[in-house]
This record gives structure tokens, sequence and C-alpha cells, in this order.
């Protein structure tokens, strides 16, 4: 493999000092000591980086990643934003997690500059310098967008996360291109790009070059991409086909709700319930004796009065099939996240 090197900050890091890196007087997985935990796995002799799967729709897991699967998926995305020795790109995602270690990774294989700044909810604040790439998470997306306006950058992809309707208006306000990712830890981030906003604004995901995509007899994507796969994935995720080199996602197959015998997808309920509700919030299912599983809707919010509560209801009826129609509302004041600020459905469901 070849020895590649780092530039972090203006600085160079090779194999042979990137222990400089290192912050004693920090704890040992800061934002900044997981920079060099993870170059310190590169650097070794294994063909393997170890990660974590993000948990948000099942228990996390550890993974091993071929070094060669992330250099070549680096460099598919360097390709496709254009990417090359002159740009400058912004790391504000922990390198503990995939999303900022392929960061790393891209610069790494682009030989071009990457700024690091803490991953706060909005890392773009004193940010002066003109930025060609960076990646950023839903989340960060909502509490950036005013500073974001005012910033420098050529193209912004979002991952970690649904990007909803809400996130998609907000996008439309900045100057950046900015995209929604499809992906998982298991690819090396992202194998499908949507650009939410701008001239080139689409409701579809296009596979990036060498990603092969089909469906099974659910509707659900399977993914072949031999530089960075040794098998086919295939997913959870239904789809709508558009054609050979793209798909639309309507939602996950273990996530629908058999209810009264008729099956409805949390995520296209929501994707309705969007446009009135304005605080976080999910769908989600209960037993019942006579439906098999009522639908369920669930805000982080105290107690509605009973006035404020009957308009949602009325809301909610004019934009709902009567099997989409949450049975009964459910308040919790805190929603249970992970590290990436995702909602943990299972972990929040339990506080009711």
């Amino acid at each position: 493999m070849k020895n590649y090197t780092l530039k972090l900050n203006g600085l160079v890091y090779s194999k042979r000092d990137f222990r400089n890196l290192h912050i004693a007087n920090e704890p040992e997985y800061s934002w900044r000591n997981a920079i060099y935990h993870f170059l310190k796995s590169w650097f070794d002799d294994s063909d393997f980086i170890s990660s974590k799967t993000s948990g948000s729709t099942g228990k996390p897991k550890d993974i091993k990643l071929f070094k060669q699967s992330m250099i070549n998926s680096a460099l598919m995305t360097n390709q496709f934003f254009g990417l090359t020795a002159e740009s400058i790109a912004l790391l504000s995602l922990p390198a503990s997690y995939i999303a900022g270690k392929m960061m790393l990774v891209r610069a790494m294989v682009g030989g071009y500059n990457l700024l690091s700044v803490e991953p706060k909810a909005n890392p773009f604040i004193g940010l002066s310098e003109s930025i060609d790439f960076g990646s950023i998470t839903p989340y960060q997306l909502f509490h950036s967008f005013d500073t974001l306006k005012e910033k420098t950058i050529k193209n912004i992809i979002v991952g970690g996360g649904h990007v909803n309707s809400k996130l998609e208006t907000i996008a439309q306000t900045i100057p950046a291109s900015m995209y929604e990712t499809y992906g998982m830890t298991e690819t090396c981030s992202h194998v499908a790009l949507r650009c939410i906003n701008r001239e080139k604004k689409s409701d579809y995901f296009t596979v990036l070059k060498g990603v092969i995509i089909s469906h099974d007899e659910r509707g659900c994507l399977a993914i072949e991409a031999p530089h960075l796969l040794s098998e086919e994935i295939q997913t959870n995720d239904i789809v709508e086909m558009i054609d050979s080199n793209s798909f639309r996602w309507l939602g996950r197959a273990d996530s629908a709700i058999n209810t009264g015998g008729i099956k409805v997808h949390p995520e296209q309920i929501e994707k309705k319930l969007e446009n009135f509700i304005n605080i976080n919030f999910f769908i989600s299912s209960l037993p019942d004796e006579v439906l098999d599983r009522k639908v369920i809707l669930v805000l982080e919010s105290d107690q509605f009065s009973k006035e404020k509560e009957t308009l949602l209801k009325s809301q909610i009826e004019s934009c709902l099939s009567k099997y989409e129609i949450p049975k009964k509302i459910f308040y919790v004041p805190h929603f249970a996240y992970s590290a990436s600020n995702k909602i943990l459905q299972s972990e929040t469901l339990k506080r009711i």
C-alpha cells in the first residue's frame, strides 16, 4: 500500500511523525486524539480498520473495513467533486466514526489540506477560509444554516441521518451545493448522492461510479461494488428504481407496520407530517388486539394543551389515509439520541 501522508491544518504528517498529533493533557478519545488514534490504526501493518455501525437501526456492532476499500471509496468521492491537491476540505465530524475517518482518508488520497474543527452543532462559526468540500450531519445542518449563508463553501455532503423536507427548505438558502448521502459503515461511507438544493436539486439518489444496484422481491435495494465490498449487500431499504443508476428511497422494510392487515411505512407518514409538526417526532407502533399493531405518534415535547392537540389531530386527519392516522399521541420531554444525534426510537419508547 502506498505510503500516504496527511496534510492537516497546513502541516504534513506521515507514518514517522503522526504521533505528534497526540495531546497528552486531553482525554484519550477527545476529538483531537481521535484523529491520532485513527492514524495509528491507518499506519499499522494491518489491512483493516475497525469501525462501529451507528446503532440507529439495531445494536451498534464492530466491523472491519479493508483499507484498500476505504481508499477506493475516497477516490470515488474525490473524483465526483473534482478535488485535487490544491483543494481545501473541512473535518467537522469525529474521527471515531466512519464519516470522520473517511474525511481523513479522502484528504490523504487526494493530497489536499484538511482543516479540523471541533465537531459541534455549528462547526462553521469562526471559519474564515474558503472551503471546497465538507461533510456534516442533518443535526449540524439544522444548527448551522444561518452561518452557512455567509460562508464560501463549494460542496457539502450531509449524512448520518435522513434529510427531511424542512432541511431541504433550509438548504435552498445556502450558497454551497448540498448533497444527501446514501450509504452505511459497511460500504465505507456513501455509495450514492442526492442533490438537495440549487439547480441540480433532485428527489432521487444517483450511485457513484463502479456501484451496481438492483432490488429483491420485497423492493429492497441490493448493492454490488467490487472495489468496496467482497460480496453483495442486501439492504432492508425499500426503494423505487428510477433506472439502473438511480433510486428513490421510500423507507425500511423492517420498520413497516402491519395495521388491520394493511402495511404502512412510518417514513412515508413522517414525510407528510413534516409540513406542520415543527418539533422532533417519529411514527412507531404498539400491539393492538384488533389491528395487530396500532400506529402511534411520539413527540419530543411536554403535553400539549387540549386545544393544541385538537388542532394537531385535525391537521393529521387532513393529510393521512385511514390506516396511517396515529391512534394515540405520546409526549416524551427528551428523546434518546446516539452519539451522532440520531433518534434512538427503541430507547425513547422505553421512556413512555
